[in-house]
């Protein structure tokens, strides 16, 4: 296939406004791929490379950028070729062979490919193929239930390999996607709730939580061998020695938990997040760090245990087979509740014991793994939203010479980018002035005399008391004292709040005030 087939289909994907027009559009040119162009073809329609991050910044794209082709006859993977020997690269000289074979294939796209290209490699594309709608196309095209194909992506979390499947070989190609032991799922995560009314509205009857600000972990068991794994799918077994030692002693040979690791002061309370997550640093003293900084396991759910595959069990059944194996020390602390004092109180609690909130479960739901499902909420005191940093401006007085005032933005997903809501430099001490000033200073992009602005990486996690309208923005909407609470080293922008979300929590707001 030829890049510009991509580049028109994203074209038309953007331009429309209607999910099944996307669909249509996008499932059309996923039966034109050959076998081999499909996992390439897919992932550059959602948006991403199949190599993630292949050392091309703004600065490069800028380097490159030269006359267009009249005609073009790029193939896609001659793209990949070359986007492959780009993320190779390294050592001296690196850059200048970046930039030349960078230059030469900008040099053979037509002007529409250069805009796909350039947005493709700065992480931009955000042309309304969504994984939602990505997977219904995918569905029509290998002409499967979506059900069946959301399955396998639950169970794969690659895109591209499951289009591949479906695509060369149907439903049989469905066959390969199970639960395996040390392939690591993406973790199911949460919703926000307004508040302890608005949570039991849409359960009644549910399971409540305490909200651990630690660091998420998936563990598998195999006999005496365990791997533990992060929220991005990443092994760090060596690092937590005590997880490895309590689930080796657990009553099973083979297992999938999903909980948190938290280091813990003298008293039970939790060490800040920060905290915690120095004992998932590069540079680590395993041994020395145990001793000074030891990790406590909380699990909260099972997925596996003995042979038997848990995910569509309802959450209750998972509930009660993770008690058979757990002691009350290893336990994530859970209360069933089903009236707003029962649940206020239990979120009184978890907040006396140093705990940020408390999670509200649904006992009926199966576990979606990678999914944000509407069956788990968190409730917090008060409002957080994980924004993106679009930019930042120069500080002064006390903290003159240091980037200070962020200007945050929440995902737009049907058009892409994101939409931005305020700006804060609340919140901040010293030490997290001298490290975003840095990082933000590694992602610049352009300035002018008081605001830097920069690459749309960095998620922080802001508190705030409410949205109120405002003219000044975009979107309509702006935080009221807005605060930044920590940076999210485990998020991407990919997974920040979207402008969805705020105009929720705006809307709930107006109606609890009778306006």
């Amino acid at each position: 296939m030829l890049l510009r087939e991509l580049v028109d289909t994203s074209r038309a994907v953007q331009s429309s406004s209607s999910r099944l027009a996307k669909i249509a559009e996008l499932a059309e040119c996923l039966r034109r791929f050959t076998p081999d162009e499909i996992s390439v073809g897919v992932t550059y329609l959602s948006g991403e490379l199949p190599q993630g991050r292949i050392g091309v910044g703004y600065a490069a794209l800028r380097d490159a950028s030269g006359a267009a082709a009249e005609t073009s006859q790029l193939a896609v993977l001659e793209v990949h070729d070359l986007f492959r020997a780009l993320a190779a690269l390294k050592g001296p000289g690196s850059a200048r062979e970046r930039t030349r074979l960078l230059g030469g294939l900008m040099a053979r796209a037509t002007r529409d490919e250069q805009d796909f290209l350039r947005r493709l490699l700065s992480g931009e594309l955000r042309q309304g193929a969504q994984e939602g709608v990505m997977l219904e196309a995918l569905a029509r095209a290998a002409a499967l239930p979506a059900a069946d194909v959301r399955r396998a992506l639950m169970l794969s979390s690659n895109m591209g390999e499951v289009a591949e499947a479906v695509l060369v070989n149907g439903a049989a190609g469905l066959e390969r996607f199970r639960l395996k032991l040390f392939c690591p799922l993406g973790p199911m995560l949460a919703q926000t709730a307004e508040d302890a009314t608005d949570a039991l509205s849409r359960f009644g009857r549910a399971a409540a939580e305490y909200k651990l600000d630690g660091a998420r972990i998936q563990v598998h068991r195999a006999g005496d061998e365990v791997r533990i794994f992060t929220r991005g799918q990443h092994d760090v077994t060596q690092r937590a020695p005590e997880v490895v030692e309590l689930t080796r002693a657990l009553p099973a040979r083979e297992l999938i938990l999903d909980g948190e690791a938290i280091a813990l002061r003298g008293d039970g309370t939790p060490q800040p997040f920060q905290v915690t997550m120095r004992r998932f640093g590069r540079k680590l003293r395993v041994d020395e760090l145990r001793k000074t900084l030891p990790l406590s396991p909380f699990f909260f759910d099972v997925l596996h245990v003995d042979g038997r595959d848990l995910l569509d069990e309802p959450a209750e059944a998972r509930f009660a087979a993770l008690g058979a194996l757990l002691g009350e020390d290893s336990a994530v602390p859970r209360r069933i509740v089903s009236d707003r004092e029962e649940l206020e109180r239990f979120s009184h609690e978890a907040l006396e014991r140093g705990h940020e909130g408390v999670m509200i479960k649904s006992l009926s739901a199966p576990y979606e793994a990678g999914r944000r499902g509407a069956s788990w909420l968190k409730l917090k005191p008060a409002h957080t939203l994980d924004l993106v940093v679009l930019a930042v401006e120069w500080g002064s007085g006390r903290r003159k010479g240091w980037l200070s005032n962020l200007h945050l933005g929440a995902r737009e997903p049907t058009r892409g980018g994101f939409v931005m809501l305020g700006k804060t430099f609340k919140g901040m001490t010293d030490e997290m002035l001298a490290w975003q000033t840095r990082e933000l200073l590694a992602r610049e992009i352009t300035r002018d005399t008081y605001t830097v602005y920069v690459e749309p990486e960095l998620v922080v996690e802001i508190a705030f008391d409410g949205v109120q309208e405002s003219s000044h923005y975009p979107g309509g909407l702006a935080l009221r004292f807005a605060r930044v609470k920590r940076y999210r080293a485990d998020k991407r922008a990919e997974e920040a709040d979207t402008i969805d979300t705020v105009r929720a929590i705006h809307a709930r707001g107006r109606a609890a005030k009778g306006s």
